[in-house]
C-alpha cells in the first residue's frame, strides 16, 4: 500500500540521484589518476578547458584567427549537448511520475 504510494517520490530522488552524479566530476578529477578510467564529465572538461586556452590565442603564433578560435563556440555547444542527452532521455520517462506526485498530494473534494 505504501510502495505504489510513494513511487513518484522514488522516481524523483532517483532522478536526481542520477543528475548528481552524471555531472559529477570533481570525484574522478580527485581519485582516478588512469587517463584511460576517467567519466564522461571529466573528458568534457579538459576539452572546454584546451578549446578557452586555445580560444583566447595561446599558441597561435601571432595569428588573428585560427581554427580553434573560428570553432570555439561550436564546440562548447556540441559538448553541452552531448552531456545532457541522457537526462533528456531519461526525463519523458520520469514525467509522469512528477505529475501523480503533485496530485496526490492535492486536496480532493
Amino acid at each position: 500500500m505504501v510502495l505504489p504510494l510513494a513511487k513518484p517520490v522514488i522516481a524523483v530522488i532517483g532522478l536526481y540521484y542520477f543528475v548528481g552524479h552524471w555531472n559529477d566530476f570533481f570525484t574522478g578529477l580527485v581519485y582516478i589518476r588512469d587517463k584511460n578510467l576517467v567519466p564522461l564529465q571529466l573528458v568534457l572538461r579538459d576539452i572546454l578547458i584546451a578549446n578557452q586556452v586555445f580560444k583566447e590565442g595561446a599558441g597561435l603564433g601571432g595569428e588573428a584567427g585560427g581554427y580553434a578560435q573560428r570553432y570555439a563556440d561550436a564546440i562548447k555547444y556540441a559538448l553541452i549537448i552531448v552531456s545532457s542527452v541522457p537526462v533528456l532521455v531519461l526525463y519523458p520517462f520520469l514525467q509522469r511520475y512528477f505529475e501523480k506526485g503533485v496530485m496526490i498530494g492535492a486536496i480532493k473534494g
